[in-house]
């Protein structure tokens, strides 16, 4: 009877031994499975994160690419007609532009030449007289050639423009004066804008009416000098 419960406890003590070991099996391929699918996990997003650099990297580039244009196009425009002429030049030339935006905006009235005493006329028979500028400064780093338009009020700029060239350092920059009237030469005005300014390489301006066509402005850059 002795010997049959030592085979017996025997017995059940090598199965419980091999349920251990079965277990600790298990429990082992359960780790190695855990650290398998973490270390893939970290080469996945490892991945992701490169080509998330290497696509920003590729935006940068193209947009630093888009931004580096060499011309600029300055205009002030009460009424529009000089906005599409500075925004046809641009065009043609691949150039940025930038709007001289008044802090007092000119209204009709103000814009009344037949009356000694609106804004304009007071401005235009006062040389001192500098209205403020309500848009962002601009950069002139990176441009070789400005375009600067603007109308004839009174046979000149308007004032805001002598603001504007004040304010900057032409240095080492083309500056080429446009400007729009009905009637009006360019005369002085872009001598004097190169005087206030005190810098730049100022070139001959030109005088435009209403709408010119893309043909005739293109024939004028071809033609500067």
């Amino acid at each position: 009877m002795k010997k049959i419960i030592s085979l017996i406890t025997c017995a059940m003590l090598a199965l419980s031994l091999a349920a251990c070991g079965g277990a600790t099996e298990s429990v082992t391929t359960q780790t190695s499975a855990t650290q398998e699918t973490k270390e893939t996990t970290k080469e996945t997003e490892a991945t992701v994160t490169e080509e998330t650099n290497a696509s920003s990297e590729d935006t940068t580039a193209e947009q630093s690419t888009e931004s580096g244009k060499d011309v600029l196009v300055v205009y002030f425009s009460a009424t529009g007609t000089t906005k599409d002429v500075a925004e046809k030049i641009a065009k043609i030339t691949n150039g940025d532009l930038y709007e001289i935006v008044p802090e007092q905006p000119y209204t009709s009235d103000d814009l009344n030449w037949n009356d000694k005493n609106s804004r304009t006329t007071k401005e235009q028979n006062d040389s001192k007289a500098r209205p403020g500028i309500a848009s962002g400064d601009v950069s002139f780093d990176g441009y070789k050639t400005i375009y600067i338009g603007y109308p004839i009020w009174w046979g000149e700029a308007p004032r805001i423009m002598d603001t504007f060239v004040e304010k900057y350092n032409f240095d080492g920059k083309t500056v080429i004066p446009f400007c729009t009237s009905s009637s009006s030469g360019i005369g002085r005005s872009g001598k004097i804008l190169a005087e206030n300014a005190g810098s730049g390489n100022w070139l001959d301006g030109k005088r435009f009416g209403a709408g010119p066509s893309e043909d005739d402005l293109r024939s004028w850059i071809s033609g500067i000098q």
